[in-house]
């Protein structure tokens, strides 16, 4: 017997509306009478579950606030993974950027619930980072996480400009450069390099060069 899929709400379904379109299209360019039509109801009963187009605007980019999932994968593949999720990401249609930045960049000067909607998620990015960076026992976690989300927001922007996947690329391999200076293997292996030890191996091939000539 074939399970007929639950009824989706009204609710759910004026909400997935308005991300596609203000996703797609912007948040100034999509009126709510856009998306009556669109769901196919009256404005009034978009009202009825959303009493104004920022509410809606809030519950669009809080449904946007999408956690990693957990993973058993070790840290420094979860971390360098982000970077192949963002590719798969940037090759596809649909793609228009960071929702959470396209929202400010519209409205973040009039509208502070939306900007600190944004900075959570941000925020809650880097936090993601350094857990995964208290774990490779690194020496700056808190510093380190920070310059890996700008990496990640910069190689975002970088494919808007450009309509380049490989951006993501380049900065899954700027990410490998961060974790290597804070002495983490980052041959995918979860290894810390002991400190001194680069320094070691230098001077151990130097020494072979020397005897060599």
């Amino acid at each position: 017997m074939t399970l007929r899929p639950e009824k989706v709400s009204m609710k759910e379904r004026i909400l997935e509306t308005a991300d596609r379109l203000f996703y797609l299209r912007g948040i100034r360019a999509v009126g709510v009478d856009t998306i009556a039509a669109e769901v196919g109801i009256s404005k009034r009963t978009l009202y009825n579950h959303f009493p104004s187009k920022d509410e809606l605007i809030a519950a669009y980019l809080e449904g946007r606030f999408n956690k990693a999932p957990a993973s058993d994968k070790p840290p420094i593949e979860q971390i360098l993974g982000t970077f192949d999720r963002l590719e798969r990401g940037f090759a596809s249609k649909g793609f228009r950027g960071c929702p959470f930045v396209n929202a400010v960049a519209e409205l973040g000067s009039e509208d502070k619930s939306v900007k600190k909607i944004a900075i959570a998620f941000k925020e809650s990015r880097r936090l993601w980072f350094r857990d995964l960076l208290l774990k490779l026992d690194v020496p700056d976690p808190e510093g380190l996480a920070t310059q890996l989300t700008l990496l990640v927001d910069g190689s975002i922007a970088q494919d808007l400009v450009r309509d380049d996947p490989s951006m993501a690329r380049a900065a899954k391999q700027a990410a490998r450069v961060l974790l290597r200076n804070a002495g983490v293997g980052a041959g995918g292996r979860d290894r810390r390099i002991r400190p001194g030890a680069a320094k070691k191996r230098s001077s151990s091939r130097q020494t072979r060069r020397t005897r060599d000539v």
